[in-house]
This record gives structure tokens, C-alpha cells and sequence, in this order.
């Protein structure tokens, strides 16, 4: 169960994460402004082909599920963003790929959320063989809801809860995602990303 820290980092003080989610938010707008001042509603650029830029309007969510529900999305997008808050809050020590993953849901729900309360839709443009239509944002939040089942899935095996319970770990973080490294017989395995370090035998005789 996930429970709130008191005490800890708030999220809004989290420069790297808040930069990160203000760069994806950036793109996100930047490349739907481009797309309504230079597409017009429902034509494609090239005309034909795999990989096109077609401008729509998205009443639905992502990928145009749950079409004409705009009010109601806008609701399930602002408690988006108070959640990824709290599961940030209720972290002891949260990881950089956490971080990474929380920053792009955020960027991507506020993208979406700016389109659906000064435009009634959202901006849609990627347009890729029979997927269907999406932008920056979508694809923002699908990597990181992926990157974040990703990190539950490793911290919920059963060789990391076995070793976690021995009490013996590294005083060092993983190079990868800053996580905590647990030891083991040959090395060391990150508790989170999963990455290993291994420790190679010293050489004897000065060999």
C-alpha cells in the first residue's frame, strides 16, 4: 500500500523532473500549434503513405478511445496529475527512472489537458498504418506508464523482496537509475531497473 511521506522532497521542487515535464509540455504545444497553422482539419501530409501528419480533433483520449467525453476527460486528467503527485510523495527515495516516467505522464496530461479547456479537443497529428491518430502527449504518457509498470514489475520479483529482506546491501546507488543496490554473491543487482554490477576476483601476485 502506497503510503505518504511526510517530510520528503515535494514534487514541485523537483527541478529535474519539472524541467523534463516542461520540455515534453513545450513539444507537445510547440508541434500542435505547427500542425493548426499549417494542416487544415482532416488533411494529410504526404497525401498518402505509412507514416503521414493528419490533423484531427480528439473529443476522446488517447489514441481516440471514449470520443465526445471531453468534460468528463478533463476530469480524469487533472486527477492524473494530483496522483502521479502523490505516488511521487509516497516514494522514500524516488529513482531516476521514476522520475523520467512521472515527468513525461505529467507533460503529456498537461499538454492534453491545455488543448481540452481553451479548445473543447485535442490536437491530433501523428499518423501512423492503421494505429490510430495521436500526438507528443500520448506517446509522452504511454512511455511512461510502460517505463512505470517496467519498475513495479522488477521491484515486486522475488529474488529482489528475498534480497532486500537479508539486510545486506551496498552503500553505492545504480549507475542507471540511481537506484539502491542489493548485494549478491557475484556483485551486485540494482532494485529497481534491474542492472547488474558484477565484482571480478583480485588478482593475486600483483598479476
Amino acid at each position: 500500500m502506497l503510503r505518504l511521506l511526510k517530510g520528503r522532497t515535494p514534487i514541485y521542487r523537483d527541478w529535474f523532473l519539472l524541467q523534463l515535464a516542461a520540455l515534453v509540455l513545450a513539444l507537445d504545444q510547440l508541434t500542435k500549434f505547427v500542425v493548426r497553422q499549417t494542416l487544415e482539419w482532416h488533411y494529410s501530409w504526404p497525401a498518402t503513405g505509412f507514416f503521414r501528419f493528419t490533423h484531427v480533433h480528439n473529443t476522446g483520449s488517447a489514441f481516440g478511445l471514449f470520443q465526445d467525453q471531453n468534460l468528463p476527460l478533463l476530469f480524469v486528467s487533472l486527477v492524473g496529475v494530483v496522483v502521479l503527485a502523490y505516488i511521487y510523495q509516497t516514494q522514500e527515495r524516488p529513482t531516476n527512472l521514476l522520475r523520467v516516467s512521472i515527468a513525461l505522464m505529467l507533460g503529456g496530461a498537461l499538454g492534453n489537458l491545455i488543448d481540452r479547456i481553451h479548445q473543447g479537443h485535442v490536437t491530433d497529428f501523428i499518423d501512423v498504418g492503421p494505429w490510430p491518430v495521436f500526438n507528443i502527449a500520448d506517446s509522452a504518457i504511454v512511455v511512461g506508464l510502460i517505463m512505470m509498470g517496467w519498475l513495479l514489475m522488477r521491484r515486486d520479483q522475488p529474488e529482489t523482496v528475498e534480497a532486500s529482506l537479508s539486510g545486506i546491501h551496498h552503500d553505492t546507488t545504480c549507475p542507471l537509475c540511481d537506484g539502491l543496490m542489493i548485494s549478491l554473491p557475484n556483485g551486485a543487482r540494482c532494485a529497481d531497473c534491474g542492472v547488474r554490477e558484477r565484482i571480478l576476483p583480485s588478482r593475486k601476485g600483483g598479476q
